[in-house]
């Protein structure tokens, strides 16, 4: 097993994509992959800090949050996008031939796009296979989407509903089902694959662009997110590796 660096009070994975990939197939449990802009919500939403924190893989989405641990304290952390995650993830499931996929997506339009991609690239998914969630609140469960799975005991399971939700229902997924699956939170990673998303070249992802590349592609939804993301070298330069105090709700 790849060592980690707890960066927030959160263990970041520190190995390779493909590393990642091969822990989720052999333990299951679910994997998290938090933006830059998700940090803020640790001291915000006590039901995110539980499910990030109990989550069975962190890999280091952020660029930025990898390059203020550089700067801020002279560190590093293995970067694994989740669109590289999800990359190498399905050509593994592609090329073994194992495994049946599920996908837990934001919209009809999403799982269009899934279905309409899976039959461009020979991929194996079935519309039963593909669940539309609802809106979900603060507090997070889904006995529809819980009894489907069970029914249909998948092996991989592809939460791509975005940051904030998707790790409190990977974490109840976890929880409940009488299994456990692989459950891999990628949020808008899915998109620019299957083309619900603008697709981000390989060269952006590599220089950790993906967040300009986005907010340029839809600017009324992304920027205002990217605001929140300047609180980020401020808890960095605050808590380092501890994971930063609740704020009071008084």
């Amino acid at each position: 097993m790849a060592s980690s660096v707890q960066i927030l009070g959160i263990r970041f994975f520190s190995g390779d994509v493909d590393e990642a990939v091969a822990s989720m197939f052999q333990r299951g449990g679910f994997l998290v992959a938090p933006s830059g802009t998700c940090f803020a919500r640790l001291r915000e939403d006590e039901m995110y800090r539980r499910a990030v924190l109990a989550a069975d893989l962190v890999i280091a989405d952020s660029g930025l949050m990898v390059l203020l641990w550089r700067l801020l304290r002279r560190k590093s952390v293995q970067r694994i996008s989740g669109l590289k995650y999800l990359k190498h993830l399905l050509a593994k499931l592609k090329r073994e031939g194992t495994g049946e996929l599920f996908g837990v997506l934001p919209s009809e339009r999403a799982r269009q796009k899934l279905i309409d991609w899976s039959r461009r690239e020979a991929f194996s998914i079935s519309l039963e296979n593909c669940y539309v969630a609802p809106r979900y609140g603060l507090e997070i469960e889904d006995r529809n989407l819980l009894a489907l799975i069970e029914r249909r005991r998948p092996a991989q399971v592809i939460v791509a509903i975005g940051s904030g939700a998707q790790e409190k229902l990977g974490y109840y997924l976890r929880e409940n089902l009488s299994y456990r699956p692989a459950i891999h939170c990628i949020g808008a990673a899915l998109g620019f694959i299957t083309g619900d998303q603008a697709a981000i070249p390989d060269w952006v992802d590599r220089f950790y662009l993906g967040w300009l590349w986005r907010a340029f592609a839809q600017p009324r939804i992304f920027i205002p997110r990217l605001l929140r993301g300047f609180e980020l070298p401020w808890l960095i330069a605050r808590y380092g590796n501890a994971l930063p105090s609740l704020r009071s709700r008084n």
